[in-house]
């Protein structure tokens, strides 16, 4: 009776070791996002020196253009309303991010060149209002890179196609009814601007 049981029990192991070895879990793509840093070392105090209170202004206008379908930008100005400008001292590390970013970043193969994160705690701020305008008050003299994400809306409208009609000798007319269309589009804007002494004002079209 004993030999019988252990029988069955084994009989009911065997199908479940062998269905347990022939699983096959498949694995998970691989992030294929390219990030790359500058290799030069950052200076934060440089940096924050630089940042120091001074007695200059940056004032600007941030703004950008629709683009063609050649990728130009053309026709009338889009300003920037409501969004964030951001202000970075320029030290070897930004020539160094600027340069790599020039040379190596490419969104189709998602490929990209950030700053490091102690190279991004070094910046200011500002906010544009409706027509584009932002202001940096307390500046030293100096070099600076601004930049800016512009987000637009695109519209315009196209011909579809919606059938054929025959007349009696043989002719056709094909018809079109007018139909809309907007396409979402977000523009990186920046500038280097410089400003050469005390108490200046500098202004700067940042597109």
């Amino acid at each position: 009776m004993k030999l019988k049981k252990y029988i069955v029990a084994i009989f009911y192991a065997l199908p479940s070791t062998a269905v347990v070895s022939a699983q096959y879990k498949e694995t998970e793509k691989k992030n294929k996002i390219d990030a790359l840093y500058p290799q030069v070392p950052f200076d934060s105090l440089q940096a924050k020196l630089q940042l120091a209170k001074g007695t200059a202004t940056i004032k600007g206008i941030a703004f950008t253009k629709a683009k063609s379908k050649w990728g130009l930008k053309v026709g009338q100005r889009i300003y920037a309303n409501q969004i964030k400008v951001t202000l970075l001292p320029v030290t070897p590390y930004l020539e160094s991010w600027y340069a790599l970013r020039k040379e190596k970043e490419s969104l189709r193969k998602r490929r990209y060149v950030y700053l490091s994160k102690s190279a991004y705690r070094y910046r200011l701020e500002a906010i544009t209002n409706s027509d584009g305008e932002f202001t940096f008050p307390d500046m030293k003299p100096g070099k600076y890179f601004l930049q800016g994400f512009l987000g637009y809306t695109h519209n315009g409208t196209y011909n579809e196609y919606t059938g054929t009609g025959y007349n009696n000798y043989g002719g056709q007319t094909d018809y079109y009814q007018q139909k809309s269309y907007s396409v979402d589009h977000e523009d990186r804007i920046e500038a280097f601007v410089e400003v050469k002494e005390d108490g200046e004002i500098v202004r700067v079209n940042l597109h």
